[in-house]
């Protein structure tokens, strides 16, 4: 479903209340939330959002957060999608470290894609690996988490974490692949900016090209999918 606001500023809000509604949804039925987090400067501005105005919205002792994907980097580097977390959201809401996965990107980074994988597995113990909410962003090539073009990890079939090699930087990440983001119960695409345009376009209109715009392989198997959008970030959809 598409959510278009006229201004960034009203898709990260409505982004914030759809997570508390999500988050409080969760709580009850289940007695915890667990939520992936995106990396970037557009979810940044999303978390000290919850960390604000909506701290007091979310019981946070009940949330449980984990990363969509993570750069091969120290914990403690400017890259770090965890540190750009923890600044914005853990510390600003006291959350115990109890309640945080992170990538260990201390290992190598085929071992700390399965070391996560365990850890998620672990977490969810016997039941299905299905997070409560899962947050994307959109790459202007149309790449999401470190779902890159023409990488191995767009062919993966079954749930799980990988290692993923950008051949162009020269760098690894890891990240969750697509048949493990699927299925979850909830996912939201938080996209804003015109220079979002033209991959939102190729990912919600084109014909299906998994090798050349990987977001489209994102297709929950019985959750729900939202995309909250600025009018800039969807000015180029033809069918609203």
């Amino acid at each position: 479903m598409l959510n278009v606001f006229n201004t960034a500023d009203d898709v990260l809000t409505a982004l914030a209340e759809y997570f508390v509604i999500i988050g409080n949804e969760a709580i009850t039925k289940n007695g915890k939330f667990s939520v992936a987090l995106s990396g970037g400067s557009s979810p940044k501005k999303l978390y000290e959002l919850l960390a604000s105005s909506f701290h007091d919205k979310l019981d946070w002792e009940k949330v449980y957060f984990f990363f969509g994907d993570e750069r091969n980097v120290p914990q403690d580097h400017p890259d770090s999608n965890y540190l750009m977390a923890k600044k914005a959201l853990f510390v600003p809401l006291y959350i115990d470290p109890h309640q945080i996965f992170a990538v260990d990107t201390s290992l190598e980074p085929k071992d700390a894609a399965k070391k996560y994988q365990d850890e998620i597995e672990s977490f969810f113990d016997e039941t299905e690996l299905s997070f409560d909410l899962i947050l994307l962003g959109l790459g202007d090539n149309s790449h999401t988490a470190s779902l890159f073009p023409h990488t191995p990890v767009l062919h993966d079939r079954v749930p799980g974490v990988s290692e993923v090699f950008l051949q162009d930087q020269q760098v690894f990440r890891i990240t969750l692949n697509a048949p493990l983001i699927n299925e979850a119960q909830n996912i939201a695409f938080l996209v804003y900016g015109e220079g979002k345009a033209i991959a939102v376009h190729h990912v919600l209109e084109d014909d299906e090209d998994i090798e050349e715009y990987p977001a489209q392989l994102i297709e929950p198997i019985v959750g729900d999918i939202q995309w909250f959008l600025d009018d800039a970030a969807a000015s180029m959809i033809r069918h609203k």
